[in-house]
């Protein structure tokens, strides 16, 4: 029993690192509006992955791999989401455009 709880801490800290390791990115498009350099198929793949863990996870019970997938996922959807705004916002070039009018 005590063996399990030891196994699980190890893996809610390497989780916590993992997590932690994405608040730069998070940052860099939410703040800074920057997404140069990110790929969506990379982080489509990344997000294949990660969920396949959270499904091993839930079949072994590891509740380090449930939490540690959750939250990770969380971020690598803000991150896309993020990026997918960005993208699709219109360009200043765009705004000032002039607009038709049909008078």
């Amino acid at each position: 029993m005590m063996a399990e709880f030891w196994i699980e801490s190890i893996g809610l800290v390497a989780g916590f690192i993992g997590i932690v390791a994405w608040i730069p990115q998070i940052r860099r498009v939410w703040v800074d509006e920057k997404e140069e350099g990110i790929s969506l198929p990379t982080f489509i793949a990344v997000t294949a992955s990660l969920s396949l863990w959270l499904v091993y996870g839930i079949i072994v019970n590891s509740i380090a791999m449930i939490v540690s997938n959750i939250l990770t996922l969380a971020f690598i959807i803000a991150i896309t989401l993020g990026v997918y705004r960005i993208r699709n916002k219109p360009s200043k070039k765009e705004l000032n455009k002039p607009t038709s009018s049909s008078e």
